[in-house]
């Protein structure tokens, strides 16, 4: 009887404290954690955003490869100033049914992803279905920085 009761204890306790991989975001100037959210090898998530000089959308969209975030395409609406206006060795073009222009083949690892999120147009973070106001969790014209961590909460 007291070693199943042990057991019972053990098991809660393992369960209370088990972590797991996560997509991490910091304050970029203290480092304190705003948020984690869970993600495993090959997840995605995206962040949308105005673009200040082009005055349209844009959407980072990323995954994550080898414990590394890696940028693989960007949507764009609009080219022009700020904004890649040639297609790269090894990248491709293809248009979405929205009209949106849609250039992948990047698969560049970003060891320090980060954004200043606007005081005028927020970025919102698409990540396990949801969609977070960057403006809301971080405030107006804060910097904040996303990591992949193992065995986070």
């Amino acid at each position: 009887m007291v070693a199943i009761i042990i057991v019972i204890i053990a098991t809660t306790i393992f369960l209370m404290n088990h972590t797991g991989d996560c997509l991490i975001l910091r304050n970029g100037r203290t480092g304190n954690i705003l948020a984690s959210y869970p993600m495993e090898e090959g997840g995605e998530f995206s962040v949308r955003f105005m673009h200040s000089v082009n005055k349209s959308t844009v959407e980072d969209r990323y995954r994550i490869e080898n414990g590394k975030i890696v940028v693989y395409e960007t949507v764009y609406y609009n080219f022009g100033a700020g904004v890649q206006t040639e297609v790269e060795d090894g990248q491709t073009l293809t248009y979405g049914e929205d009209g949106s222009m849609i250039v992948s083949g990047f698969d560049k690892p970003i060891p320090d992803l980060s954004y200043n999120v606007s005081p005028v147009y927020d970025h919102i973070l698409s990540v396990n279905g949801e969609e977070i106001s960057l403006r809301q969790l971080c405030g107006k014209d804060r910097f904040v920085t996303f990591s992949y961590e193992k065995g986070k909460k």
